[in-house]
């Protein structure tokens, strides 16, 4: 196959296959774009043959040459033919487990459950996706090399850790230490740790597709070294178990969406009230009352209890140890959140009651380790939220059904097409080597998470409470009680006010978001003159309804959806689109190494409970608190797994495009070429706004103990290729990895 461009005056990006292989010709427009009731008379026709031709009929298995979109469950998630321990439920298409639609693959059913797909016996990064939305032959080639030098020092450092002992718990700190490079020696040689790593790999054959594993063999052959170090412990290796830096990583680690402004006290949800008291939490609020604080808006919750509660009887039955959390943080004058409590819960014994825990900040003594305990609990109910929700569901899933959408309903010369499609790249693929590797039954998620087996069913539980409307930022903020709404202030375009400056995921969010909206406003204006000419745009109209109906069809129903009859209609649901797939992805993808790279600060699961004072296991806690961590934090194997995923998830690829560097491939019109400038000029501007932020000590939350510049917003507009890997950085314009 080639790639069709620079033809008859086209520039073009499609792929072309044989005749004999599609059976069908391809339609190819020049660079002009048309809305649907503009298009030439002689074109109007083709226009719509083309559409069709990427619909496809709903049937057949899909070939790799098939240049089709369609819409499909995620039902092939499991292989029950397996057995079943690989039985897991088809997300989307019901009222208990709904979900974003993926594209259509047409494998044929397994032979012991019809309703999911069929899959191979081995892993394999073969699956089907449209030919256009695969990765190109380097990335896909930088894609398996990432994979492979991520798993070498997997590898290594299991087969290290496996020849110090056979204890599958570390036995140190500096032990989790060792598995980076750094001063400390790096090489892994030996005939004894040669065997072992063989062991590894044996073990690790069941988790990566054939063509990965044989790489990885041969791979072996090299003297490599160790995982990279990790930001988090680069500077301070103890700023981990720092108070401040717990509290600075809500609002700027890898998972800064989640917090929110406390609006009751006690907090109370679905299953009662909280057991955190007054007493608890009053004399830690620098001289304030709870009422004087809670008046004042500086209370905040991490909250992760009402939606794990129904789960953890199951998850705690498969090896690992969960609570549900709630967290409460206080906001200090200087803008730090100061941690206040807190409270870990079980389901009690009888239905709809729980039993709760509540620990306190200590700096010293029993008191002390036991807040450890509890904050690294907190950190893994964190882990996997951000990997399953924020990150997964929020970005990768949701995004799926508008790619299909467009493709099908608006066609090459539509100009919102044009407008979109640079967002799109690579989304599909990488969606789909989720579904192969990641996400599947006994995949690697399940196999580092702490909620196991159920983690895809807990992200369609969480997908019950997701709307399209509440995902653009302003109103994300607002929900969140991290900002007010300000509609009336012309110095603060974004119509809402941050609760407190230092929010660095907030403050540089706004102003990404700003830009983007500016840009889409005056794309969208050079071609709708009015609320008349988007109702009227037919193409527009059926993409709308297929994303509300048939893509997040499972929430067709809800009245949040933007009823598409204004320009400022189109305009926020493009400017929240783009969003989602540059800057909110950015901001929970690109910082994992840094901090979950060290699962010391974010493991992904623990493996004991707290213990209870008067028990066996509490006079063992005792004796050795620091062993007793250790041994609650995930084995060797699990660990080590879950950095190289982190590894491999944080890099950029060298043809990674970022925000505002490239126009609009197809398109020659100079006016919108000079829109994309000021696009482009704007995004340096808050380059520069970034650096002086990270610069002024005034703002704490932008560095903090572990002195990590908060950079994960930072458009990086100049990079045009040689940095790349993990550099922290950068707003990709799509989900790209």
């Amino acid at each position: 196959m080639e790639r069709a461009r620079d033809m008859v005056a086209q520039k073009q990006e499609s792929w072309v296959y044989p005749f004999q292989k599609t059976k069908s010709e391809r339609l190819f427009f020049s660079n002009n774009s048309y809305l649907p009731n503009h298009t030439p008379n002689a074109l109007v026709e083709l226009r719509k043959l083309e559409l069709a031709s990427l619909r496809g009929d709903g049937k057949q298995v899909r070939n790799e040459w098939d240049q089709i979109y369609d819409y499909d469950y995620y039902n092939d998630l499991c292989n029950p033919d397996k057995g079943q321990e690989h039985i897991r439920p088809v997300l989307g298409g019901s009222e208990l487990h709904p979900y974003p639609r993926r594209v259509r693959t047409g494998h044929p059913p397994s032979n012991t459950e019809p309703s999911t797909e069929s899959r191979t016996e081995t892993i394999n990064l073969d699956i089907y996706v449209p030919p256009d939305e695969r990765f190109s032959p380097k990335k896909l080639s930088e894609f398996i090399s990432n994979s492979i030098q991520a798993t070498m020092h997997f590898i290594i450092t299991e087969a290290d850790s496996l020849f110090k002992q056979d204890s599958s718990s570390f036995e140190s700190f500096d032990e989790i230490y060792d598995m980076f490079s750094s001063k400390r020696s790096n090489a892994v040689k030996g005939k004894a740790k040669d065997k072992l790593k063989g062991k590894v790999k044996e073990r690790l054959k069941k988790l990566v597709p054939d063509v990965l594993f044989k790489e990885i063999t041969y791979a072996d052959k090299e003297d490599l070294v160790k995982f990279p170090l990790p930001q988090i412990i680069r500077e301070n290796e103890l700023a981990w178990g720092n108070d401040e830096e717990f509290g600075r990583q809500m609002l700027a680690g890898t998972n800064p969406a989640r917090i929110q402004s406390l609006q009751q006290f006690p907090p109370e949800g679905r299953y009662g009230v909280s057991t955190i008291e007054a007493s608890h939490i009053e004399h830690n609020l620098d001289g304030l009352t709870l009422f004087e604080a809670m008046n004042e808006w500086r209370i905040f919750i991490l909250d992760h209890h009402d939606y794990l509660m129904p789960y953890l009887s199951k998850i705690n039955t498969e090896g690992v140890c969960a609570y549900a959390s709630r967290t409460l943080f206080f906001l200090r004058t200087d803008e730090t959140l100061k941690p206040l409590a807190i409270e870990l819960s079980l389901p009690g014994s009888s239905e709809d009651t729980e039993v709760s825990r509540v620990f306190l900040p200590a700096n010293q003594g029993t008191e002390a380790a036991l807040w450890q305990l509890a904050k690294a609990h907190v950190a893994a109910n964190d882990s996997a939220y951000h990997q399953l929700i924020s990150h997964w569901l929020h970005t990768h899933a949701v995004v799926e059904p508008f790619i299909i959408a467009t493709r099908r309903q608006l066609s090459v010369m539509h100009p919102i097409n044009w407008l979109l499609r640079p967002h799109f790249k690579d989304t599909m693929h990488i969606n789909a080597l989720a579904r192969s590797i990641l996400i599947n039954s006994r995949g690697i998620l399940e196999k580092t998470l702490f909620s196991g087996e159920i983690s895809m069913e807990l992200s369609s539980e969480l997908y019950k409470e997701w709307r399209f409307d509440e995902q653009a930022l302003p109103a994300d903020l607002v929900k969140r009680g991290l900002a007010l709404e300000d509609p009336d202030n012309p110095n603060n375009p974004t119509g809402v006010q941050l609760l407190f400056d230092d929010y660095p995921y907030g403050a540089d969010g706004l102003d990404i978001w700003h830009a983007i909206k500016t840009w889409v406003t005056d794309f969208c204006s050079l071609f709708y003159k009015d609320d008349s000419s988007v109702n009227s745009d037919v193409e527009i109209q059926a993409w709308w309804s297929e994303i509300q109906n048939v893509g997040h069809g499972d929430k067709c129903n809800e009245i949040w959806w933007y009823k598409m009859t204004t320009l400022l209609d189109l305009t926020e649901a493009l400017t929240t689109l783009i969003w989602i797939t540059s800057g909110l992805h950015a901001s929970v993808n690109f910082g994992q190494y840094a901090y979950a790279g060290c699962p010391l600060n974010r493991p992904m699961l623990c493996r004991k409970f707290i213990p209870e004072e008067g028990t066996q296991e509490f006079a063992e806690f005792l004796r050795d608190p620091d062993k007793y961590y250790l041994n609650m934090l995930p084995d060797r194997f699990e660990m080590s797994l879950g950095i190289a995923l982190t590894e491999v998830l944080s890099k950029h690829t060298s043809d990674e495009v970022y925000l505002g560097q490239r126009p609009l491939l197809e398109c020659t019109d100079s006016v919108v070429q000079q829109k994309f400038k000021k696009f482009n000029e704007h995004l340096q501007e808050i380059e520069k706004k970034i650096i002086q932020r990270n610069k002024d000590p005034k703002f704490k939350n932008r560095s903090g103990p572990a002195k990590i510049p908060y950079e994960l917003l930072y458009p990086d507009t100049s990079n045009v290729g040689p940095r790349w890997g993990i550099t922290g950085k950068g707003i990709p314009n799509s989900v790209s990895i």
